[in-house]
């Protein structure tokens, strides 16, 4: 005899079901896209879905709700995310120069997120302090425990896998330094890269930082050159996606600065609008449209006024913005766009931090509704 569940559980009875359940809960806030999380796990169980999978599922949105919400408190404040080898020991000159970058960046108002374990991760969490430092842990065999300097802060969360793990150290940064590290630096470090290259994520300053003289980030340079532009496996100009430094001052002006001009971007259908903190004039508009025309299309650089959707969202209507049809290809050829746009400052003018409430490398980017995020 079938059930009233199951006589009831055909596809759009299904959908009634989770909208009931939805009004009961009262879920009001992005009712949407919570009914669709619903349906999809449904759909795993009617799929009939092997219980392993079932199992991954399950504990990645565990543990990205746990992520998220011990993120929430600290949205609108800019995060550095710090990257590096969990084999630096306190003596070293690496752990030095990661402690003390963290220290200046937290004094200049950035809180610093690292993977809470030792080494890099942990000078990154003693430079920031206590009330600075965020740590998203990764379980492992030999590396079980978070830092000393990270345990008892209740910045910290504990992810099982590395994917969820690395989504959180990217997703809520709009700064990255990458220190020499072993084969898990060298994936943050790539995926980041692809992140950006792509359009995946918003565009961000990556800095790739060694220690003075250090020859590991130059090492890497020579090998995507030789391997990588040369053979055309990827734009020479995606080499402007990040800055090899071995000057700790010179990566932290290299992250202070990408905002000096820029501060954020919105794709209204094939319009790019860079929304700035201070407006170039028209020839300075005119000069970078010229010089930029290999990625916008033959309409060039403009100034606007907010499109209607930013008007409906009040979306830094205070703003001047400027805009193009950007070919949505050369990533590279975009962060010197935006770096032409910073340079229309005078240096001595310290960009303000990244825009409150949309810190974070994944803000929207260049997809034109949810589905594309």
């Amino acid at each position: 005899m079938t059930s009233d569940l199951e006589r009831r559980a055909e596809p759009a009875d299904t959908t009634a079901l989770v909208e009931e359940l939805l009004q009961h809960l009262d879920v009001r806030r992005n009712h949407d896209l919570v009914r669709r999380l619903v349906l999809a796990a449904l759909q795993l169980a009617a799929d009939d879905a092997d219980r392993l999978d079932l199992k991954i599922v399950g504990t990645a949105l565990r543990e990205m709700s746990d992520a998220f919400k011990m993120f929430a408190p600290y949205h609108e404040t800019p995060k550095l995310t710090i990257f590096g080898s969990a084999r630096a020991t306190p003596e070293d000159a690496l752990y030095r120069v990661a402690c003390e970058l963290a220290a200046q960046m937290a004094a200049s108002g950035w809180m610093v997120v690292t993977g809470a374990g030792p080494g890099i991760m942990q000078a990154g969490n003693e430079g920031a302090g206590a009330e600075m430092a965020i740590g998203v842990n990764i379980r492992l065999p030999f590396e079980a425990d978070p830092n000393p300097y990270i345990a008892s802060n209740p910045k910290l969360v504990d992810m099982k896998y590395f994917f969820t793990r690395k989504l959180m150290l990217m997703k809520e940064s709009t700064g990255f330094c990458c220190l020499p590290g072993g084969f898990g630096t060298l994936d943050e470090t790539f995926e980041l890269l692809t992140l950006l290259q792509t359009g995946k994520a918003e565009p961000a300053p990556i800095v790739l930082l060694d220690t003075p003289g250090g020859s590991y980030w130059r090492g890497f340079e020579a090998f995507v050159s030789e391997h990588v532009y040369a053979a055309g496996l990827a734009d020479g100009f995606d080499a402007h996606l990040y800055r090899i430094t071995d000057d700790p001052d010179e990566a932290i002006a290299e992250l202070l600065r990408f905002h000096r001009n820029y501060h954020s971007r919105r794709f209204v259908g094939r319009t790019m609008v860079i929304r700035l903190r201070h407006a170039p004039s028209d020839a300075d508009l005119e000069r970078l449209g010229r010089e930029f025309a290999d990625i916008c299309s033959p309409r060039g650089l403009w100034h606007t006024e907010p499109l209607a959707p930013e008007r409906s969202g009040g979306d830094h209507l205070e703003l001047p913005r400027i805009a193009c049809e950007f070919d949505r290809t050369h990533h590279g050829r975009l962060r010197q766009l935006i770096d032409a746009l910073n340079d229309l400052v005078p240096p001595q003018v310290v960009g303000g931090p990244p825009p409150a409430g949309e810190t974070g490398t994944f803000t929207g980017g260049e997809g034109e509704g949810d589905d594309d995020l």
